[in-house]
């Protein structure tokens, strides 16, 4: 009986299976390396700079390559591994001569889209520019974003078979490098927004310092406000300001009761750091105009000229109220650039009425003109100066508190004599119950309360 073919076949089977257990054992090293160096390489070049050389042993091939194109729109070799040092140098200036050639011809002077077509088009200039005898194998190299480069392979060897087991190794490659730079522009972006919250956090706090520290000691005055900012940065504003700078490092007993002070707030169409900037400067400028001394109506009419040059190509205006209290009086002059009128209870007749005069928003029109007018306080009045995204709160359903909901709420509080700092923590629990607890105010949201008492003179 002729046992040959039986002892080829079981020869053949054993030659199968031990081909199959090497390439096995090649896959698990090739995962184990790249799975190593994803975590080990904290940087993405490191990284890069193993592949060719990688790819060029799992697949037995001569050399490596990875062409990538970057979010900047360059297109470089970006690491070469070659079996001779000479035929290295050879290659990159080769494929480099490839890449700046099809660049020009494809789109001379324009962004390019780095399609399909594109490299179909760089590999056909890249085999005519190389030895006849070098095949180049690719595959690419794909993010969500979309391909992103290219991984190849080359080879002189006339008897060297791209099979599908050399195939799929240099495919498993390319993946682990798209994973790579995936997670490296991630890390980029994570850095990117973590620097930009830090410098909004810095934003917040010079802000907040620009702010009242504290209420100043007014005769005849009870104080209160709060300022809650939408983001970090805010386009809101509010301040006291005496109209004798001297006063603001006096101590409370030593304040005159014939100084004035000014009580103002504002809102800057916008918001974020963009409104900010405009707020700051809104503070400053306006903290100038009063040291001149002028009444109200000027002192806005000033401001808006001044402002209009910076505001005008920004698309960005100033909603601003400008009041002045004299303790000797207890009268409030006061003027508005198309701001949310503050509202006045009126504590002897339990009557609301809005304090309001004609006016532009500042910045839109350098020859705006404002008006003033007067109102004599009672002791027990109180008022509310405020922003609108006290009206424009939501809730879940998209229904605003509106002006009602809150002269009622503050209506309430006044007919219940509470302190200044009551009825503004009232009105604010109200719109969080409103709106609820746990929903993000989609506006900046500030309010002074002042309520006036009688003067010990």
């Amino acid at each position: 009986m002729n046992y040959e073919p039986q002892i080829a076949s079981v020869a053949a089977l054993q030659e199968l299976v031990a081909s199959l257990n090497r390439q096995q054992k090649k896959t698990h090293e090739l995962l184990s390396n790249l799975g190593f160096a994803l975590r080990s390489f904290k940087n993405l070049n490191q990284f890069l700079e193993l592949i060719p050389l990688m790819v060029t042993r799992v697949t037995d091939s001569e050399g490596g390559a990875i062409i990538l194109f970057k979010k900047t729109g360059q297109l470089q070799i970006q690491q070469l591994h070659c079996q001779g040092e000479g035929s290295c140098n050879d290659l990159r200036r080769q494929i480099e001569v490839a890449i700046i050639k099809t660049l020009t011809d494809v789109s001379p002077g324009k962004d390019i889209n780095f399609q399909a077509d594109f490299w179909d088009k760089l590999e056909s200039r890249i085999e005519l520019n190389l030895d006849f005898r070098i095949k180049i194998f690719r595959t690419p190299i794909l993010l969500e974003s979309g391909e992103r480069g290219r991984l190849y392979v080359f080879s002189r060897n006339p008897a060297y078979e791209w099979t599908s087991d050399r195939q799929k190794l240099l495919q498993l490659v390319a993946d682990q490098t798209a994973v790579a730079i995936h997670n490296d522009e991630l890390t980029v972006e994570l850095r990117k927004k973590e620097r930009l919250n830090r410098e909004l956090e810095i934003g917040a706090e010079i802000q907040e310092r620009l702010l009242p520290k504290k209420f100043p000691d007014i005769p005849g005055l009870e104080l209160a406000a709060c300022y809650l900012n939408a983001n970090h940065v805010g386009g809101d504003y509010y301040d006291f300001i005496p109209a004798n700078y001297d006063r603001l490092t006096d101590k409370p007993s030593e304040i005159e009761i014939a100084n004035k002070w000014s009580i103002t707030i504002g809102d800057v169409m916008g918001k974020g750091v963009p409104a900010g900037l405009i707020m700051t400067m809104t503070r400053g400028m306006l903290r100038a105009e009063v040291l001149n001394g002028h009444s109200p109506a000027r002192i806005l009419q000033h401001l808006n000229r001044v402002m209009y040059a910076d505001l005008e190509n920004s698309s960005r205006f100033v909603t601003l109220f400008y009041s002045e209290y004299d303790p000797a009086t207890q009268i409030l002059t006061y003027t508005n650039a198309a701001h949310n009128p503050p509202l006045h209870w009126q504590a002897a007749t339990d009557r609301m009425t809005q304090l309001d005069t004609p006016g532009m928003l500042i910045g839109l029109d350098a020859d705006s003109r404002y008006e003033e007018a007067q109102v004599q306080l009672q002791p027990g009045d109180t008022i509310i100066f405020y922003t609108d995204g006290f009206t424009d709160a939501a809730n879940q359903d998209g229904e605003r508190f509106n002006e009602e909901n809150l002269i009622q709420t503050f209506q309430t509080a006044c007919q219940q004599q509470l302190s200044s700092q009551a009825t503004l923590d009232r009105i604010v629990a109200t719109i969080d119950r409103f709106t609820g607890e746990d929903r993000s105010n989609g506006d900046d949201m500030t309010m002074v309360v002042m309520k006036v008492k009688s003067i010990d003179l």
